[in-house]
């Protein structure tokens, strides 16, 4: 899931991108202090946004993202209560009234994850890869982990090995929620993991790849919460 929050006070945007983060540590969170750069940087699946913003006002920037897409879900941040009404003309999900709870912001997010699954649910999420021979359009479920090898990506599939130039960072940041980088060689898909230590990752395939010392706790926690968003049950 893809979140932009924007507010033009600095601190509080980083201040509730940094939340959000904690809270959610699967979801990706851009930051922006005014509206101009949120609507150049593209789509969104939520976002925050700041009603009392310069030069273009939160509402307008609502109305704007509205146009680009019908689907996006956008929570008013506001120390004003009189445009609580005014925020249901561009189809707000939600209205947090400033300083922002963290039960407040917690409810919110959870809330919105949920409309977002529901409006995704239906569909099976694939991207386009481009190779020197051969064009695809890949299943995102399909995708076992990927592997940098300097400008090189290797995909490894259920069925076969793609290998496209590209950054891996950015292959990341396509793939959003679901998808983890236990290293900077490997980006691991969470619904294939099947045991792991301190040093390694063991998937359901039998393939074992490394998992970097310095990521295992984050590891660990981003793992657990992808299960119980999942709906296993811990015993």
């Amino acid at each position: 899931m893809r979140i932009a929050v924007c507010d033009d006070e600095r601190e509080l945007a980083e201040d509730i991108c940094a939340r959000i983060k904690k809270i959610d540590r699967v979801c990706r969170v851009f930051c922006y202090t005014e509206g101009i750069s949120l609507l150049q940087d593209g789509c969104f699946d939520l976002v925050f946004l700041d009603i009392g913003m310069e030069p273009i006002n939160g509402m307008e920037v609502a109305k704007r993202l509205r146009e680009i897409n019908q689907k996006v879900l956008i929570v008013f941040i506001t120390a004003l209560k009189e445009y609580v009404f005014d925020s249901f003309e561009v189809g707000a999900f939600w209205y947090l009234l400033k300083p922002v709870s963290e039960d407040k912001l917690k409810d919110v997010l959870f809330r919105a994850k949920k409309q977002w699954e529901q409006q995704n649910g239906s569909g099976e999420r694939q991207i386009f890869i481009q190779t020197k021979s051969k064009n695809y359009v890949l299943s995102v479920n399909d995708i076992l982990y990927l592997e940098n090898q300097k400008r090189k990506i290797l995909i490894h599939t259920k069925e076969e090995l793609i290998t496209f130039n590209a950054v891996m960072s950015k292959v990341e940041e396509s793939l959003g929620e679901g998808f983890y980088r236990c290293h900077r060689g490997y980006l691991v898909n969470l619904a294939y993991v099947a045991e792991y230590d301190g040093e390694t990752i063991r998937l359901a395939n039998k393939e074992t790849i490394y998992l970097a010392k310095n990521k295992y706790q984050d590891f660990v926690m981003t793992y657990m919460r992808y299960l119980r968003n999942g709906g296993v049950t811990f015993v």
